[in-house]
């Protein structure tokens, strides 16, 4: 039986240093899958190196697609000989549950092929994350889908072609957007979509289709219009910096006390992260494309105009991503004042906080959805304990409470941090932090 890992950490150091962000997992999901939609080379640079992502072209090189490493974070591919049948094996059913990001290839393949085989998708146990915005989507471009119960497996054919339609999503989902503008490009005539996610993973993945030769109008707003062509053609494509990462080392900073540089951020794509984690306190200075966050003894949260308790609440794109709801609970912990988070779209995220109220945090657990975070303003430090990583940002949150932390905490399933992470220990470890990977 092999060995599971856990982090070691010994918190209450005040690190300092450059940090820098990996390229983005939700774009990189998507941008990785596009690469079926044509049988010429695609080069794209700035993939991190994480666990999801290599998942996901462990499953293209499964399908023939040729996958070549150019260095780090840069590869080619080539979709030129792809074996059908492969995906319809039962190794790739078996390895595909394991990532939610396979379900990015359905729209692709239906594009390009006119049939789809895939299971369920894993992923996050974050609550309910259904999938009918995808194939809702699909049907509407004439394509027939079917969920074989026993087998446990979604099954997805156009042997006519995929049609352009009329799309009116019924969430703002931003795979589903995905998953249906890869299979309109090469669709029969004009596809609107409406109600179409926003976030610059959809920007980005329009702008390489774009560069393939695909006709898209809107790109950036909820209304998009895809003329279809019959072929698409290779381009290069450089992936964003992560912005899950940039928040959660703005937080890193803010309850360590530590001054961190984070490099090459993009900042004008962050939207209104930078402002949010200001609403808390914390101090964020721009330098170039740099975000500079000195270090803080106390950051007080700021309240409404009128003098109510500060709320915070995820939305989707431009409003504040769900991905970072989590660490902004935890950084609220050593604020002074008190903040309302409000977490809509994942009715089991915040399940974490009874770890966190272990180690000495004031969270009153209102809900599934709300958590009441009362600042400690520094008063009492919060003490290392064991524990567990539900998902990969509830992971980094007690990652970051235990680097603040007195004494030693063990961290247990990081194989869930490891998912979105790249070599996320040693790169800590660079600026002063005292974390080891130990088996157990």
């Amino acid at each position: 039986m092999s060995q599971s890992q856990a982090f070691e950490v010994i918190g209450g150091r005040t690190l300092s240093g450059d940090l820098h962000p990996q390229g983005a997992k939700n774009e990189a999901l998507q941008i990785v899958s596009a690469v079926l939609l044509t049988s010429e080379p695609v080069e794209i640079s700035n993939i991190p190196d994480i666990i999801d992502i290599r998942m996901l072209i462990d499953l293209l090189k499964g399908l023939g697609v040729k996958v070549e490493q150019l260095g780090k974070g840069h590869y080619r591919f080539q979709a030129d000989d792809i074996d059908l049948d492969h995906f319809e094996s039962e190794k790739f059913q078996a390895n595909s549950r394991r990532i939610r990001g396979s379900v990015m290839l359905i729209g692709p393949l239906l594009a390009r092929f006119r049939k789809a085989f895939l299971p369920k998708p894993g992923g996050d146990k974050i609550g309910r994350r259904r999938l009918d915005t995808h194939f809702h989507g699909f049907e509407n471009l004439n394509a027939r889908f079917v969920y074989d119960e026993q087998a446990d497996q979604y099954y997805v054919e156009a042997p006519d072609g995929l049609k352009g339609a009329y799309v009116l999503m019924d969430e703002i989902s931003v795979t589903g957007t995905a998953n249906i503008l890869m299979a309109a490009v090469l669709a029969e005539g004009t596809t609107t979509i409406y109600n179409a996610a926003c976030e610059p993973y959809l920007q980005q993945l329009c702008r390489l289709l774009i560069a393939m030769g695909a006709k898209i109008e809107g790109c950036g707003s909820n209304l998009l219009i895809i003329h279809g062509v019959t072929k698409l053609g290779g381009a290069s494509h450089r992936i964003l910096p992560d912005m899950i990462e940039i928040g959660s080392f703005i937080g890193l900073a803010a309850m360590t006390q530590s001054n961190i540089r984070i490099k090459n951020c993009q900042v004008g794509e962050l939207g209104i992260i930078p402002r949010v984690f200001r609403q808390l306190g914390i101090t964020i200075n721009v330098e170039n494309d740099d975000l500079v966050i000195p270090a803080q003894d106390i950051y007080e949260i700021q309240s409404f105009i009128d003098g109510s308790i500060l709320t915070i609440y995820d939305a989707p794109w431009p409003g504040f991503t769900p991905d970072l709801m989590s660490i902004v609970l935890v950084v609220a912990i050593q604020a002074r004042g008190s903040v309302l988070i409000h977490q809509k779209m994942f009715e089991s995220r915040l399940f974490f906080v009874d770890k966190l109220i272990d180690m000495g945090a004031q969270i009153i657990l209102c809900d599934p959805h709300r958590a009441t975070v009362i600042g400690l303003e520094r008063k009492n430090q919060l003490r290392g304990i064991e524990m567990s990583s539900p998902d990969i940002r509830a992971g980094v949150a007690l990652l970051i409470a235990a680097l603040s932390a007195q004494g030693k905490s063990l961290i247990h399933n990081i194989n869930q941090i490891d998912r979105g992470y790249q070599d996320i220990d040693t790169r800590l470890q660079a600026i002063g932090a005292e974390i080891r990977r130990i088996d157990v």
